[in-house]
Order: structure tokens, then sequence, then C-alpha cells
């Protein structure tokens, strides 16, 4: 078995007051005005999204969220994405916490709520499949902690092979946390996926915030035949992840130094990597110190842990899981003192899907604005995940990823071509053709390896750019029927090997000789 142990004990506290509710930002998703609930602001979404239609839910709700939704339509966007775009502080990590509850969605129930894909930048994270807890009136919440790839995270809803009806978002939050939580794991390379969070021997309705300073959601664990519940008061001051302090106040143990034995996670896994962290308090000191044994489906976890009122966590950043999950916590040879656990915290490692080259992805956005009416999926990352690249996009292979087509033929595009469209070096294909661009033909010298430019059936005036005549690789030049003036230049009318069409069209265009 392949893993990574490490073990940390007792660090500072953060200075953050308790009465400072969670950087970042709480969004309503399909609402019109700004709420306040639990001492948190909700904002509406329309600041962070262009797209969607917002909708009312008919069904009563427990959490006033869960009222509105934002809905994307399913016809025609098959493996297209749809984003919200949230201002970050990229050298930061954030938690990502997306909220979905299906009932009565425009008046009407929808026997087969749909399934669709969620993605963060470029980072396939999770199927949502809202049908699982439809039946039951629930809601659905998944979360992940992820470093941004650029100025602005994308949260964004992908239709799949398996969408039927319009995918939907209630609610999402983008929080700052502290470079000391969870900073064993690369989030250059890695992001997690929350998978558990448990408050072991919790009741009613479990932890947020205020208690926990970053709304971390931790549940309480119902498990039936549950070991002996011990509730005491403890003070830890500060552990490794910061944990609430209330976690350690309740705690599963047995009543006798035989060994505790937990289903958890509790949800059977799919075979991957995990993060898992466990926590730790005694809220007395004994004459005999409490030392345990963990293992994890047999495996030995962690051996001779002493756990102090101090408090301990213990952790795995790359721990392979799959299917059902034994815990078990046994007191190590010599301790007379049973075992017990407060917390503990499971998360899918996901491996980033990297991103578009910076140049690129700068230069698609400007040429994004000077068209005005992009297609509607041109947000989040332009090639990544490779199944939900931008409408139109084509993109290189291997490490380095450059866009090398741009195919928006016949998408009612109008505005005009940025120059900014030849800082895209790689491209090797531009077809902008039957649309309604006007303004002028850029400078594309620096596209040295552009084979295709179909410009044709636009609204394009001015001189046909000599530079055209450089290129040394294009085959492809189609300009006919737009508003061309001047001289075609000699180099590229005399260009061996280039097929070109300027007419009919561009009845002002001084043709060469015959």
């Amino acid at each position: 078995m392949i893993a990574t142990f490490l073990f940390l004990s007792l660090f500072s506290a953060l200075s953050t007051s308790l009465s400072q509710p969670p950087r970042g930002v709480h969004i309503d998703c399909g609402a019109t005005e700004i709420s306040t609930i639990n001492g948190i602001e909700w904002l509406p979404d329309t600041g962070y999204v262009s797209s969607g239609t917002p909708k009312n839910v008919t069904t009563q709700v427990l959490f006033p969220t869960l009222a509105t939704v934002r809905t994307f339509p399913l016809e025609n966007n098959l493996f297209k994405k749809f984003c919200y775009e949230i201002p970050v502080d990229r050298t930061r990590k954030y938690m990502v916490r997306t909220t979905y509850f299906y009932g009565g969605i425009g008046g009407y129930i929808n026997p087969r709520p749909p399934v669709f894909d969620q993605i963060v930048d470029g980072t396939p994270w999770s199927v949502v499949n809202t049908t699982e807890y439809y039946m039951n009136g629930d809601s659905k919440c998944y979360e992940g902690i992820f470093k941004p790839t650029g100025k602005n995270l994308s949260v964004c809803l992908a239709a799949n092979t398996y969408t039927d009806s319009d995918p939907f978002i209630s609610a999402l939050e983008v929080l700052v946390l502290s470079d000391q939580l969870y900073n064993s794991t690369d989030f250059n390379t890695y992001a997690l996926s929350l998978v558990a969070r448990h408050g072991f021997g919790l009741g009613g309705s479990g932890i947020r915030y205020p208690d926990d300073l970053f709304d971390r959601y931790w549940a309480p664990f119902g498990e039936s035949n549950s070991p002996t519940l011990s509730s005491e008061n403890v003070s830890v001051p500060g552990i490794w992840n910061l944990p609430p302090e209330r976690v350690f106040q309740t705690r599963l143990t047995k009543g006798q130094p035989e060994p505790l034995v937990l289903m958890w996670p509790p949800a059977s896994l799919p075979n991957w990597t995990y993060y898992i962290a466990l926590y730790f308090a005694d809220d007395h000191v004994s004459m005999s110190s409490r030392m345990l044994d963990i293992t994890i489906n047999g495996i030995t976890y962690y051996n001779n842990l002493s756990v102090t009122p101090a408090g301990v966590v213990v952790f795995a950043n790359q721990w392979p899981l799959s299917g059902s999950t034994n815990l078990t916590l046994t007191s190590s040879p010599g301790s007379s003192v049973s075992p017990l656990i407060n917390a503990g915290e499971a998360f899918q490692v996901l491996t980033i899907g990297g991103k578009t080259l910076a140049r690129d992805v700068v230069a698609m956005e400007i040429l994004k604005e000077s068209f005005h009416n992009p297609p509607v999926d041109w947000y989040g990352d332009p090639c990544l995940p490779r199944q939900y690249s931008w409408t139109g996009v084509t993109c290189s292979e291997g490490p380095r990823i450059r866009i090398v087509t741009l195919n928006l033929t016949s998408m009612g595009l109008s505005g005009s071509i940025s120059p900014n469209i030849a800082k895209m070096t790689a491209l090797r294909t531009i077809s902008l053709g039957n649309n309604s661009l006007s303004g002028t033909i850029p400078d594309l010298n620096s596209l040295k390896g552009l084979e295709i430019l179909h410009l044709e059936d636009n609204w394009l005036r001015g001189q046909i750019p000599p530079s055209l005549g450089n290129l040394k690789n294009l085959r492809e030049l189609f300009l006919y029927n737009n508003n061309l003036t001047g001289q075609v230049p000699s180099n590229v009318s005399g260009k061996p090997g280039l097929e070109l069409r300027v007419t009919p069209g561009n009845p002002f265009l001084i043709l060469p000789p015959s």
C-alpha cells in the first residue's frame, strides 16, 4: 500500500474573531435581492453569471436560499458549460460549496430531475445527481477545496449524455480558507472533494458558522448500534485544520477498553485515493494515558497515538479506498483506557485538469469582448475539461495546451475581430465566415502556422493586409462577399499553393491582372 502519513499536534489558533462572517461570497442563485440569514449576507447571482433563467421553487423549503434557482437550457447545449465567475485571489485556496434543491421549478414537477456535471476552472469536480434525493424532498450540497488558476474562479454546470432536463443550481458559496487549513496538499496539483465530515457523538443539526470560522458543515454521525456517547467540556485552543471547538465536546467511545468499530465514511466509495483526517482530544487528565492504534480496512493507519487534552489530528494525504470502509480504534498494548474519537474528514483527491496557456486565454477573453454576441458557453477555461471546450474552439494535446482552431462559421456573430487574435500563435485554422462581422482584417503576421483563414460573407472593410502573403503555411484564404477595398497585395495573389477567393462581392477591391 502506498500512502503518505503525517502527524501534527497542537497549533496556534487563528486570530479571526467569531463575530466576523466567513470571507468570500454566498450567492443565492435566482434571487433578486440581498438577504441576511444567520448573520451571513447572501447576494443575488446576477453579477456573477450572464446566462440561464432565474426561477422560483413552488414546493415548501426549509431554508430561504432554496426558494429560487437558476436553470440553464439543455436544448442544443450538450457538452456545453455554463459558468459563474467569482473574482478571487489566485494565491489563496477556497472552499466551494454548491447546493441543489429540485421541486416544482417553473410551476411543474419533472419526474426525472436532471443529472449533470459540475466543473471548477478546468477540473471535472463531480456528477450532480438530483434524482437521488428528489424523492425524499431533500437538498444536496457538494463541497470542494480548490486553488484558482486565474483572476476569476469559474464554477460551471454542464450537461452530459445522462442529462434529460435543464441543469440548475440553488446556491453557490466560494469562501477563503486560511493558509493553515489542509496545507499538506499541493493545490497546484490536486483539489479535494468532500466525502464526509462528521462530529462523532454530535446530535441535532450539526455545526456550522459561527462555531466553524469557515462555515464548514460538521454533520452528526448517526449509526445504528452506535457506541457509548460521552459529552463533556474540553478546551482545545487550536488544532491544525482548525475544527470548531464544539466537535471536541462530544465523542464516541466504549465503556471498556475494547475496539471501537465504525463504518466510516458511511457511503460506499469508488476506487480512488482519499485524504483522511481524524481528530481526537481527551476530556480529562487520566492516571493512565490514552493510547490508540488505528486501522482502516485492517491496514495500519496509525499506531500508539497519544490522545491528550490539548488535542491531536492524524491524517493521510493519499489513502486508497474502495467500497465500504471499516475504521477501527483499539487501545494500544499497555493502555487500559477505552478508545475514543471526536471528529473526522474524508476527501476524494482530484488531480487538477490544468489550464490553457494564459496568453491564449487572455486573447480569447478580449476576442469575446469584441464580439457583440459570443457563444453562451464562452466562460471558464476555453479548452478544459476537453469534452467541455468552448463552442468553436479546438485545442492541442499534451501538457502545453494551446488553441489551434477557431471555427465560428454561421454563428450569427456581430462586432469586430480583435487584433489580439494574433496572440494565439498556435492557431492553424480561423473560420469566421457567414456572420455579420465588421471592421478591418487584423494583422496576423505572428500566426506562422496558420493554414486556413475564412472570413467570407461578412461586412469587413479596408484593405487586405500584405502580411497575409508572408504566412508560409497559408493554403486557403476566403474573403469574398465583404466590403474590402484597395489592391490585392501581389504577395497574396501570387502566393504559390494558396487558394484565394475574393469574389463575388468586394466591388471596390482592385483585382490582380488576369
